[in-house]
């Protein structure tokens, strides 16, 4: 989407941290790199990313495919493609892109 990201990710360790943390602290940094970069090539002024993020845990397999799904097809119900594979900025892992296809 071009407003928005979606990632779906598994975290390997936790190190005795909760889950929570670790999420927030990736997801900051993931937005002040993107939003440095970003405002290098755009010039913008003012707040680059929304200060809110949404994030949930996956607790199944059915829940994972039917989340990857949602993302994936998230460009389409935007009506900017008419198939999810023609959306540029789509990655998906083989394993996970099968079931998709």
């Amino acid at each position: 989407m071009p407003n928005q990201v979606h990632l779906v990710f598994k975290l390997l360790s936790d190190e005795g941290n909760s889950k929570h943390i670790l999420v927030s602290k990736l997801l900051q940094s993931l937005k002040r790199y993107t939003a440095r970069k970003a405002n290098q090539v755009l010039d913008p002024k003012g707040q680059f990313w929304q200060h809110e993020s949404y994030d949930r845990v996956i607790r199944n397999q059915d829940e994972l495919e039917s989340t990857i799904r949602y993302v994936l097809n998230n460009p389409v119900k935007a009506d900017l493609v008419s198939h999810w594979q023609e959306w540029p900025y789509t990655f998906c892992k083989t394993r996970f892109k099968n079931d998709f296809l």
